[in-house]
């Protein structure tokens, strides 16, 4: 049986309560599971290899500065190409920043906009069509009020077929869904072991 990827990033231990918690929604847990098989570890990945799929989860772990993600993703990643998870690590740190920023189409909005600059990664030890997809990324990540047909023809451009360009943002849309809840399940967890260890030791004390 394959281990449930959201309690693994969560640090989730059979038993726990927050494994009981999850437990009570067996619909949504099994959704998210496929989710991430169908993206990540389909049986025909078609023109979206394992190895670029590994690469942009690897990339969006590593910008949500998830550090238990990071360390998952990567493992995948350098099963299927070590140099590629060497090339995604730096770029990653070159692509660092906080958001959401960018600017808003709608004029009741500019004024809440935040200027950005559009992050392109520099290496080619990416490939030729890989950069395009990281840039995409890094776009849906921390620039999304910028998001465009401009952008996507950046894509095609760079030979990502439509079908791939789906995939690729059904991705990047399922791992924002996966790491938050990873890691808000990651803090109540912290969260009520504190609680627990105070409560034990306030006990203790008296």
């Amino acid at each position: 049986m394959t281990a449930d990827i959201i309690d693994l990033l969560a640090g989730i231990t059979p038993g726990s309560p927050l494994a009981e918690t999850r437990a009570l929604r067996p619909q949504a847990r099994a959704n998210a599971q496929r989710s991430f098989e169908a993206l990540l570890e389909p049986a025909q990945p078609g023109d979206f290899p394992l190895a670029e799929r590994y690469a942009i989860a690897a990339f969006t772990a590593r910008i949500h500065r998830f550090d238990a993600a990071t360390a998952f993703y990567d493992d995948l990643l350098r099963e299927e190409d070590a140099a590629l998870a060497d090339a995604i690590a730096d770029l990653a740190a070159d692509a660092a920043q906080r958001g959401p920023v960018g600017a808003y189409r709608e004029p009741g909005l500019a004024g809440e906009s935040t200027p950005a600059v559009a992050w392109h990664p520099a290496s080619a030890a990416v490939g030729d069509r890989l950069p395009a997809a990281l840039a995409h990324t890094h776009l849906l990540v921390f620039r999304p009020r910028e998001a465009s047909p401009q952008a996507l023809r950046a894509l095609t451009d760079a030979g990502w077929s439509a079908d791939a360009i789906v995939s690729l943002s059904q991705l990047v849309a399922f791992l924002a869904f996966q790491l938050r809840l990873a890691w808000g399940l990651r803090v109540l967890g912290a969260s009520a072991s504190a609680h627990t260890t105070a409560h034990t030791l306030e006990g203790a004390a008296r």
